[in-house]
């Protein structure tokens, strides 16, 4: 299978790669996993506004979560990678996900989103093993909803201390 080089033409040829890739900030030239990471706030933002209670907020995410893994997945076989640096769909949805655990207030926000893009890079374990083993639509969305996990435990222990 051949590896294309993702660009606009790919993002619109199918609604699965516009998806995957961001609406288009998987295409960002450095860092597409933190500009993608960046769109976690508005979805976030969407999530709250369309569901106050939390568990609606966690059904919606689930759906996005959902979205996701077929997106990825569909996107990663049309460019023979599995998991593209590119697709950032997995960065957005973690983020709103760890958003949802994260007290009010732009300190707490950009803790949360430093935290989030530290486990998301080191993948400290066992989220490198779900990296290197799971290699479709769900494991390009799962190793970074570890890595949500690990983030929303951290600003829990830190919450509790303070």
């Amino acid at each position: 299978m051949t590896t294309l080089r993702p660009d606009l033409k790919f993002l619109f040829a199918h609604p699965a790669h516009l998806i995957a890739f961001g609406f288009g900030s998987g295409l960002a030239p450095k860092a597409p996993g933190t500009v993608g990471t960046l769109l976690g706030l508005p979805l976030f933002w969407l999530i709250v506004a369309a569901a106050p209670d939390l568990p609606n907020q966690i059904i919606l995410l689930t759906a996005a979560f959902l979205l996701g893994v077929w997106a990825c997945g569909r996107a990663g076989r049309a460019l023979g990678v599995a998991d593209h640096g590119g697709m950032v769909w997995d960065e957005i949805v973690a983020f709103a996900l760890v958003l949802l655990f994260t007290p009010a207030g732009w300190m707490w926000i950009g803790l949360a989103f430093a935290l989030f893009r530290l486990f998301d890079i080191l993948k400290p374990w066992p989220i490198r093993l779900a990296d290197t083993r799971l290699k479709n639509g769900f494991g390009v969305m799962f190793d970074d909803l570890l890595a949500a996990l690990y983030a929303i435990a951290i600003i829990k222990g830190l919450q509790w201390l303070v």
